[in-house]
């Protein structure tokens, strides 16, 4: 089993900045990507940002230039900075982890919450 912890959301006014971090713990051998997701009250879940093992990335489109996603491998962690925010960026952040080894398997977390103030 595969557990996923995130943390680092909460309120930050329009323009500030954020660091998600969710770290994967669990019988885990490889892993094919880690990313985050977002879901505001009344609206689909979204793609914010996703990490392939080999670091490519892959974000949406009202992300880019704003959020970087970033991995440690090593610590089976994937970051979140996410700058210049605003109140349309107010949801639950998910984290998610494709596991390849020693089963296939795709996790997600609890969710944090992360409120942008106008």
């Amino acid at each position: 089993q595969v557990q996923l912890v995130e943390s680092g959301g909460g309120l930050v006014q329009a323009g500030g900045s954020l660091r998600l971090s969710c770290v994967a713990s669990g019988t885990i051998f490889s892993i094919n990507d880690m990313g985050w997701y977002r879901q505001a009250p009344g609206k689909q879940r979204e793609l914010v940002a996703s990490i392939s093992s080999i670091g490519k990335t892959n974000y949406g489109d009202s992300m880019k230039g704003r959020f970087t996603i970033s991995r440690d491998a090593a610590k089976n962690s994937v970051f979140l900075q996410m700058n210049s925010l605003t109140p349309e960026d107010t949801a639950v952040y998910y984290c998610r982890c494709r596991v390849f080894l020693p089963r296939v398997g795709d996790y997600w977390g609890q969710g944090t919450q992360v409120t942008v103030s106008s």
